[in-house]
């Protein structure tokens, strides 16, 4: 699925503003860009609570159906408002399976085991990101509308594969209130202290896409950004499981947890000093093994918060921390980059970011604290 989406959505760009496309404003595509996030992380908030009603088996493979469906019809949307509706229903199909999805790797794995599922689970995304964008390269050459179609049948083979092999999974949920489920996670103190403070973190993990894209094509040009991803996508398939499991021997997950963000930070901040491509890559190398851990620990703790009844609200509520994180991340990189150059001071941003990292990594001692004490739920 993973590899399907990052087969078509950068091509998105290329086929309607870029050289040789369709002619279409940078800020137009943005746009559909933009709100196709912003649909899908809005709507996960809400996919998470009707799992617990309905159970994650049938949001998962509507999910699917809507993403097929919204990516085939990109391949034939000729006007702004046809992409624009493609991409929105690209952006539902995401929001309905998006937190069922964990919420069905947390019901039919033991607690024990939910840390090295996650990891998998990000592994295999990481090794979409790899492989995606390098099959949409070789696709584009039989045109736009051939890669929009293969990336669609990718959602058709992971449906059904899914209708297969997923289990009815029963939801859990007491009657009552539809949306109780999102009120219960927001009103539980510890969890909403936690998904909050990892916003900072959120604004960290954007930079990769900004900031960090930024710097790179300043000292390499365009073409560093193939280097650029491939490596931190490929460090994540080659290492995140064993240095998960190496750090679930030595560490408890609230220890690596606020380790792994103030890596990142840390990363982030000796960029200003990166005056070279190759000492760029050393640092988003950095960055990458910070990132690799934060992913599984994350989701480890938003399982171990949930009682059994509401996994699914919880993990809707945790997506506001991404979705408020990319969004304010993505603005500030920007802004933090054109201030620095303004200013005369290029390190700016980074040592801006390395405070950020620092306040989060904080944050998370202190919304976890007492965390040991807390039973397992799931």
């Amino acid at each position: 699925m993973w590899g399907g989406f990052f087969a078509v959505i950068p091509l998105v760009t290329v086929h309607f503003s870029g050289p040789g496309g369709l002619g279409w404003s940078a800020a137009s595509v943005g746009l559909v860009l933009g709100l196709r996030q912003l649909t899908q992380q809005g709507l996960t908030v809400f996919g998470g609570a009707w799992s617990d009603r309905l159970g994650p088996r049938p949001l998962i493979l509507w999910g699917c159906a809507l993403r097929t469906l919204g990516f085939a019809w990109m391949g034939f949307a000729e006007t702004l408002p046809e992409l624009l509706a493609a991409a929105l229903l690209a952006g539902v199909g995401g929001g309905l399976f998006d937190a069922p999805k964990s919420a069905a790797i947390t019901q039919v794995t033991r607690p024990e085991h939910h840390t090295r599922m996650f990891s998998l689970t990000s592994l295999s995304g990481n090794a979409g990101m790899v492989t995606g964008p390098l099959l949409g390269a070789l696709l584009l050459g039989l045109g736009f509308r051939t890669a929009a179609l293969v990336a669609a049948s990718v959602y058709v083979l992971a449906g059904a594969v899914l209708a297969l092999t997923l289990p009815g999974l029963r939801p859990a949920a007491q009657p009552g209130s539809r949306l109780g489920g999102l009120r219960e996670a927001a009103q539980d103190v510890p969890f909403r202290r936690f998904t909050l403070v990892l916003i900072g973190y959120f604004i960290l993990s954007t930079q990769i896409n900004v900031a960090v894209t930024l710097k790179a094509v300043s000292l390499a040009g365009p073409g560093a950004t193939g280097p650029l991803y491939g490596l931190s996508a490929g460090l994540a398939v080659l290492l995140q499981y064993p240095l998960l499991r190496l750090t679930e021997r030595h560490l408890s997950t609230r220890t690596a947890l606020v380790g792994a963000v103030s890596l990142v930070g840390l990363s982030l901040g000796l960029m200003s000093l990166a005056h070279t491509f190759g000492a760029l890559l050393a640092c988003v190398a950095l960055y990458s093994l910070g990132t690799m851990i934060v992913y599984p620990t994350q989701q480890t703790l938003t399982a171990r918060f949930a009682p059994p009844e509401r996994v699914g609200s919880y993990f809707g509520f945790a997506a506001i921390s991404l979705g408020a994180g990319g969004a304010v991340g993505s603005v500030l990189g920007g802004a933090l980059v054109d201030a620095g150059a303004a200013a005369g001071l290029p390190a700016l941003p980074w040592l801006v970011l390395a405070a950020i990292g620092a306040l989060s990594a904080l944050g998370l001692r202190w919304a976890l604290r007492g965390l040991e004490t807390l039973p397992e739920r799931g």
